[in-house]
């Protein structure tokens, strides 16, 4: 019964959710499109972007109280922002944590030891720099409900978070499909040797594969953040629920991630209306680990090549 009367309330708040899942996700499908490797340390890109927006709105707001034009320029600076610094993040890393490893030949298991040891790495960083303890994004607007759909509410934050997603995640689909960048990325994401052999920059595409992973990661933790707490751990949840969400959709499937990410979002959603909302976490990871068991290349197919 309590599913039914605020199932339209759920599912609002259940794409809010899936729409950041999906942002996250995606910088993990397309690193494993093209390396055939899962980049743990992608939930730090994620708290980057947090953390850059949260100082940004701290430096901007200071202690008066924004209105207007300024509320959209605060929010557009602050996502613009956390994707900057995210996909920094993440060129760093190609460069400093991957690169050396790819041109010395090294076996998977260095890149997966590597991954790791980076999360920890920026994990612990962020940690002693910016405080243990997680602050609050300052107050950008007013958080009104604007409309209703069949009884569940909509507020500002969830068209703020579904417009911005929505318009990242139509941006990326244009881009692997229509451009030079998007073709050389699905050229080594499908055959990295053969597209070598055909004058494709490998080092390039795939740096530029984590700067696009990173601006989205980014962009995500900074909207995450407008509603939640910023903090040196706020990736590792998050972080981990998009990758299901890119297990759950067929990892190095772009459109898949993007899937994986809505419906894993609303599923936990709906699923705490029959347990207690303490469960929502094993909710999402009882769906990796059946999805791992009953179909391992996810919703829309794993999308499968020779790596670079």
């Amino acid at each position: 019964m309590c599913f039914t009367h605020n199932f339209w309330s759920l599912t609002i708040d259940g794409l809010n959710n899936g729409f950041l899942y999906a942002l996250i996700a995606l910088g993990y499908t397309l690193v494993y499109g093209v390396l055939q490797l899962i980049n743990f340390a992608h939930s730090e890109v994620f708290m980057s972007g947090g953390f850059a927006g949260l100082f940004l709105t701290q430096w901007w707001v200071g202690s008066g109280t924004p209105g207007g034009a300024e509320s959209i320029a605060l929010v557009v600076c602050g996502t613009a922002v956390g994707a900057v610094t995210g996909g920094t993040v993440a060129f760093l890393l190609e460069r400093v944590a991957y690169r050396p490893l790819r041109r010395r030949n090294a076996p998977r298991l260095a890149f997966l030891i590597t991954a790791i040891g980076a999360s920890f790495f920026l994990f612990s960083l962020a940690g002693k720099l910016f405080g243990r303890d997680a602050q609050g994004i300052p107050t950008l607007y007013g958080n009104g409900k604007l409309f209703s759909v069949f009884g569940g509410d909509v507020h500002l934050y969830d068209v703020i978070v579904a417009g911005s997603a929505c318009a990242m995640l139509l941006v990326l689909d244009r881009l692997v499909a229509r451009t030079k960048l998007g073709q050389g990325i699905r050229a080594v994401a499908q055959d990295a040797e053969t597209a070598s052999l055909m004058g494709v920059n490998i080092d390039r595409i795939i740096s530029q594969t984590f700067v696009i992973g990173g601006l989205l990661g980014g962009a995500a933790g900074f909207l995450f953040g407008i509603a939640n707490n910023v903090g040196y751990t706020m990736g590792f949840v998050p972080g981990l629920k998009a990758f299901t969400a890119a297990v759950l959709g067929g990892i190095g499937n772009i459109r898949g991630a993007m899937l994986g990410g809505i419906a894993l979002g609303l599923v936990e959603n709906w699923g705490v209306t029959c347990v207690r909302n303490s469960w929502r976490d094993v909710i999402a990871f009882a769906i990796l680990v059946l999805i791992l068991m009953f179909r391992p290349t996810g919703l829309l197919g794993e999308r499968l090549g020779r790596s670079a």
